[in-house]
C-alpha cells in the first residue's frame, strides 16, 4: 500500500511557483485555491494531498507531522527555529529579501551613528533583534502581523524590517529601504520522522524537485 503524503503550502507566490516543480514530480493539484474555499486540496495522484497554511504555520505543519512535507520561506523558518524539519533543498522560488525601511524624512543614518534607541516595527522578531544586535543598535521590537508600512507614517515605530520585492508598496506610501538583512527564496523542509516511514515516496518528490532546480 502506497503511504499518503501530506504537502503543506501557503496561498500566493509560494503556491504558484512550486506548481511546475511538482509538474516535475507528475503531481498536479486539481483546484485552484484563490476560487476554491477548501484548505485541503486534492491531487492527480490519490496519495498526495495538498493542505493551505498560512506562511509562518508551514514549519510547525511539517514539524509537528501535520504534514510531511512543505514549502516555507527562509524567513518563515528563521523564526520558527527550524527545530525538528529536515531541509534537503533551497528551491530557489518566491526570492525576495527582508529590508530595514523608514520614512523618507528619517534620517536613518545619523540615528544610528547617535545610538538613538530606535522603535522598529516587524513581524521578523528573531530576524531583526540579530540584525542589529549585531550592528550594536539599541532597539524596542514591536510585534505587528500586517501592514507594516503603517507604523512609521503614524508615529508607531522610526523603522520597519519587512519583507522587499519590488519596493512598489515602500515608495507607495513615502518609505525608503534603508538596509538589507538578507536574501530570502523559499526551501523545501521534510518532517523527520516522515522521511524514515515514508521514505521512497518523498524520496521520489525531492528528487523530481532537484532535477527540476538544477
Amino acid at each position: 500500500m502506497t503511504p499518503h503524503i501530506t504537502l503543506a503550502l501557503s496561498k500566493g507566490r509560494i503556491f504558484e511557483e512550486t506548481l511546475p516543480l511538482l509538474a516535475a514530480a507528475g503531481i498536479e493539484v486539481l483546484e485552484d485555491p484563490e476560487k476554491s474555499r477548501k484548505l485541503i486540496l486534492p491531487t492527480n495522484r490519490p496519495e498526495v494531498r495538498v493542505v493551505l497554511v498560512r506562511a509562518t504555520d508551514v514549519p510547525t505543519y511539517v514539524q509537528y507531522g501535520g504534514a510531511d512535507i512543505g514549502v516555507a520561506g527562509k524567513d518563515s523558518l528563521i523564526e520558527h527555529g527550524g527545530q525538528g524539519l529536515f531541509r534537503p533543498l533551497d528551491l530557489q522560488i518566491a526570492k525576495c529579501r527582508v529590508s530595514v525601511a523608514v520614512r523618507s524624512d528619517f534620517d536613518y543614518a545619523a540615528a544610528v551613528r547617535q545610538g538613538a534607541r530606535l522603535k522598529v516595527a516587524t513581524k521578523y522578531t528573531s530576524i531583526a533583534r540579530d540584525f542589529f544586535s549585531a550592528k550594536g543598535v539599541h532597539v524596542d521590537l514591536i510585534k505587528l502581523y500586517g501592514s507594516m508600512e503603517l507604523a512609521p507614517l503614524t508615529g508607531l515605530a522610526d523603522a520597519i524590517v519587512d519583507l522587499v520585492s519590488t519596493g512598489n508598496t515602500l515608495k507607495a506610501n513615502h518609505l525608503v529601504e534603508v538596509e538589507q538583512i538578507m536574501d530570502i527564496s523559499s526551501h523545501l523542509v521534510v518532517n523527520q520522522a516522515a522521511l524514515k516511514l515514508k521514505q521512497q515516496p518523498l524520496k521520489r518528490i525531492i528528487d523530481a524537485f532537484a532535477g527540476a532546480i538544477a
